[in-house]
């Protein structure tokens, strides 16, 4: 299948979802999902990740050596990033194909900050979680497109990103817990 058939299959796939979900507004409802588990090292600083439809694949995960982990695989912090840039890269290009706006390169860089201090009960002032979080997005279009379509573009893509507007509202989690 060339470029543009694909092109056209994303365009035509997502007008029929949209009209679907104008009919059928809770098939619009989707479910993702991981586990995490004990990894191949058996210690409290690294793990394994399984990620929804990866065929059963497990990622190996460690803990940031500043809460003294060994650093030695990407650590939460890194999946959390690793989920931002994915989400906003790809809603930037399907908002772009959306826009007709031609997009020669581009990527996202998410990153983190956080003062562990918090999390390692050495500070009570100091908040639990990532206090910054930032993307840079480098994006090469040709040289016609106009700034109104650039803006649009932009706008949208911060906009439509599911993981972008989850961590900039701060959504409740809940846990269930089960002992046995």
């Amino acid at each position: 299948m060339s470029v543009a058939e694909k092109t056209s299959s994303f365009t035509e796939r997502q007008d029929s979802l949209n009209r679907h979900y104008l009919d059928v507004p809770e098939d619009a409802w989707i479910t993702d999902h991981a586990r995490a588990m004990p990894g191949e090292k058996k210690d409290p600083v690294h793990g394994a990740v399984e990620l929804a439809n990866s065929g059963g694949v497990r990622h190996q995960y460690g803990i940031h050596s500043a809460v003294g982990g060994d650093h030695d695989a990407p650590n939460p912090g890194d999946y959390l990033c690793a989920a931002l840039a994915a989400c906003l890269h790809s809603t930037l290009r399907m908002v772009a194909k959306r826009l007709g706006v031609t997009i020669l390169s581009s990527e996202v860089m998410a990153t983190a900050q956080v003062d562990v201090r918090g999390a390692l009960m050495v500070d009570s002032s100091v908040p639990v979680g990532f206090q910054r979080l930032h993307c840079d997005v480098s994006l090469e279009v040709p040289a016609d497109t106009g700034q109104r379509t650039l803006n649009t573009l932009m706008a949208s893509a911060e906009h439509c990103c599911v993981v972008f507007q989850t961590l900039q509202s701060g959504t409740k989690v809940t846990t269930d817990w089960r002992i046995d």
